[in-house]
Parts: structure tokens; C-alpha cells; sequence
């Protein structure tokens, strides 16, 4: 898009029409380049329309919106299917639980960006092979159904990253502000469960006064239908509304960096003091394994979010020196998958999360040395999120991998 505003820049009605296309990718590019056309009147114009503060929340019932509702009433009923249809829950939930939120956003943002038709038959049809394929698997609880139904919500992640960044996947900003959608979404969508569970808890107790129990009913239906709706409607609000979450994120990003950092360090240093290991404790290996997947997280959303615009260079240097703690944490995690695996062999779980460890070490020594540069003024923090974002298609092939290869190579055990 930024190529595209920049062509049309004497063009006020292309730029208007490129603006109601894409709100909030509009307005993250054109900040963006906005410091080179401050000289232009136009520009100027653009600048102070997109920056205006106003108090009121976009929140209209037009076409997208009826999109909005649709597509989280087609959740819903995704999730009742067990109740409406002769389906074990056992069978049915494990395996279909991505596909209630993420093919609804999916063909959200398919419509939002008018995305060509052939790309949507591609989006749909990975999607529906991804659906029949898990759900054809062997029901014999074996370690790579799990491996499978574990991974395949990242490949679904990836293709709503392509419907999202639409005719503009190519481009390392687009993606980069693909990530961003993800921390806003994130901070949406616990906004809204939060007032969802205050409204649950009203509710049910006004009944319980005049001695009407409707727990049940309110469980198996307004939350069955409600909790996939949520992160629809945080989408719905996020791209109509980014002042809503512009400035919680980031201040979000910058607390918890660096207490993050400084729990990191004390954990460590408990673990030595404690004598736990995650060499002969697998439960312990594998919260150890999601905390770092947790801190990975944090640290690229922080990284999207400060590349979005000149952040103070001490934030630089609290994201280095956490991911140089993560890079040690990841080294642990590696060598003790590394030692199960030469002490008790070969088997899908330990070959998946050591795969897992070998990428994202990969991944945070890149991302760690871009860090150092932009901490030391050799590089721009942009660059360090275009290593973030051109790093996710090696996650991608991997999780192809996993899920598709696994069950044959390992002989769906």
C-alpha cells in the first residue's frame, strides 16, 4: 500500500478510495512514510484526518457488520455441531477446535480486502483439505493426532495471515502489521471477555434472585455461540476503531518487556536453586517450552509494535537483553530435548519440539543480532521486524510437516 500512496499522492479521490479499503493498513503506512511528505499541503491534510482523536466508536450496522454477525453465528454453530449432529465431543473437539475462529476471520478479511477470487478458492480449499485430513485420522489417540491437532491451528494462523495482508502478502510491512493485528486482537478480545464475564455473572445472579437457575441454558448456549463470536467482533472492532487499542498495546508491550526480563532471570536462577531440571522432567520440559513460546511472542509483538514508530532506544535495549535471556532458555530447552532424545530414543513428540527449539533458536539469534543493531543505531527497528516476518514461512513448511508428514513417517503412532 505504501507504493500505491505514494503514486497517487496528487490523486486526493484514488487516495480516498485506498483509505476506505483498508482503514487501519492506510493509516500504518501513511504515518509511516508521512516525515518525507510533511512539505506537501496534502499530506498534511491526510496526517491530521488520520491522527484526529475522537471519542466516538465506529460501530454501524452496514454490510460489514452484517458479515461480522454471520460469520459468528456460523462459529457458533461450529461449535454446537456435537449437540445437533450424532458426533462424539471427544472425537470432534480436539481436532476441530481452530476451525471455529479462524476460517470465520478468514473469510472476514476475504471479503474486507476484496481479495481476487482465485486466492479465496486457494485459502478455501487448504482449509478444507486441512478439515477432512484431521478429521480422518486414525481415532487412535496416538502421539501424532496430537502433534497434528496441536500444530494445525499455526497453518491456519498462516493462511489468515494471507487473506489479512490480501493483494499485499509480498510485502515485509504488510506482514509485519499482520503481527500487529494479532497483539491488538489479543488485547480486544480480552477486553471483551472480561465485560462478557461481568455481564455472565450479573445475569445469572438477577435470575438466581427471583429463583430462576439458568446456568445451564446460558453455558450451553449464549456462551457456546458468545466466546468463538468473541474474537470476530474484536476483529470488526480493531479495524474500524484502531484508536481504541493504538495506545493500550504499546503500553503494554513496554510494561511487560521488561518484567518479563526480570522474571526470566529470577526463574532461572530458581531453577538452579530448586535443583529442577528439564532433562529428566518431562512435564517440566514442556512448560518450559511454552514459556518460551510465550516470551518469543511478546518479544515480536513488542517489535511490531515499536517498529510502528520511533520508540526510546532504552525499550531497544530491554528487548535485546530479553532476547538474549530467551536465546539461553532455548538453549536449555534444546539440550534437554537433546539428552531425552540419546538417553530413550527416537519418538514424534521429541522430534517435533526439538525441530521446534532448532527453529526458533534460529529464529531469536536473527532476531537478537538485528536487535544489537538497532540498539547500537546500525540498523532501524524496522529491520528487526522484517526479520521476525520474513522468518514465519520456515515456521510454516514445518508445521506442513508435523501435521502431514508425521502421522506416515512415524506410522500414525
Amino acid at each position: 500500500m505504501k507504493e500505491q500512496i505514494l503514486s497517487h499522492l496528487d490523486n486526493p479521490g484514488q487516495l480516498e478510495k485506498l483509505y476506505r479499503a483498508n482503514k487501519s493498513g492506510f493509516k500504518q503506512e501513511f504515518s509511516g512514510i508521512y516525515p518525507q511528505l510533511q512539505d506537501k499541503a496534502l499530506a498534511g491534510f491526510w496526517y491530521e484526518r488520520l491522527n484526529y482523536e475522537t471519542e466516538d466508536v465506529f460501530w454501524r450496522f452496514n454490510r460489514e457488520f452484517l458479515f461480522v454477525i454471520i460469520a459468528a453465528l456460523v462459529a457458533g454453530i461450529l461449535v454446537k455441531l456435537p449437540a445437533i449432529f450424532p458426533i462424539s465431543e471427544e472425537f470432534y473437539y480436539p481436532r476441530n477446535l481452530s476451525f471455529f475462529v479462524l476460517p470465520p476471520l478468514m473469510a472476514y478479511f476475504a471479503w474486507r480486502n476484496k481479495l481476487p477470487a482465485n486466492r479465496i478458492a486457494f485459502i478455501a480449499a487448504i482449509t478444507v483439505v486441512c478439515a477432512l485430513y484431521i478429521n480422518l485420522l486414525p481415532d487412535n489417540q496416538s502421539d501424532t493426532l496430537v502433534l497434528a491437532c496441536i500444530h494445525l491451528p499455526l497453518l491456519l494462523w498462516v493462511l489468515l495471515g494471507v487473506s489479512y495482508t490480501g493483494r499485499e502478502l509480498h510485502l515485509a510491512d504488510k506482514r509485519l502489521s499482520f503481527l500487529r493485528f494479532n497483539g491488538d486482537l489479543a488485547v480486544m478480545s480480552a477486553l471483551l471477555v472480561i465485560a462478557a464475564g461481568m455481564l455472565t455473572g450479573i445475569t445469572i445472579g438477577l435470575f438466581a434472585l427471583i429463583g430462576l437457575r439458568i446456568e445451564e441454558f446460558y453455558f450451553e448456549y449464549i456462551v457456546a455461540f458468545g466466546l468463538p463470536a468473541v474474537p470476530i467482533v474484536a476483529a470488526y472492532l480493531t479495524q474500524n476503531n484502531p484508536q481504541l487499542v493504538n495506545k493500550v498495546s504499546p503500553v503494554i508491550a513496554k510494561i511487560f518487556s521488561p518484567l518479563v526480563l526480570v522474571m526470566l532471570v529470577i526463574y532461572l536462577g530458581a531453577i538452579i536453586y530448586s535443583g529442577k531440571d528439564p532433562y529428566n522432567d518431562r512435564e517440566f520440559l514442556l512448560l518450559f517450552n511454552v514459556l518460551l513460546i510465550g516470551v518469543m511472542a511478546l518479544i515480536f509483538f513488542s517489535v511490531a509494535e515499536s517498529s510502528n514508530k520511533s520508540g526510546a532506544a532504552s525499550g531497544v535495549w530491554v528487548l535485546l537483553l530479553l532476547s538474549v535471556v530467551t536465546v539461553v532458555v532455548n538453549g536449555i530447552a534444546l539440550s534437554a530435548i537433546s539428552f531425552r532424545i540419546s538417553e530413550w530414543g527416537i519418538t514424534p513428540n521429541r522430534v517435533a519440539v526439538m525441530g521446534g527449539n532448532v527453529l526458533m533458536l534460529v529464529h531469536l539469534l536473527i532476531v537478537t543480532v538485528m536487535l544489537f543493531k538497532a540498539a547500537t543505531r546500525k540498523a532501524a527497528i524496522t529491520e528487526v521486524g522484517r526479520s521476525i516476518v520474513l522468518y514465519i514461512p520456515v515456521y510454516f513448511f514445518w508445521t506442513v510437516v508435523v501435521v502431514f508428514l508425521f502421522p506416515i513417517m512415524f506410522g500414525f503412532k
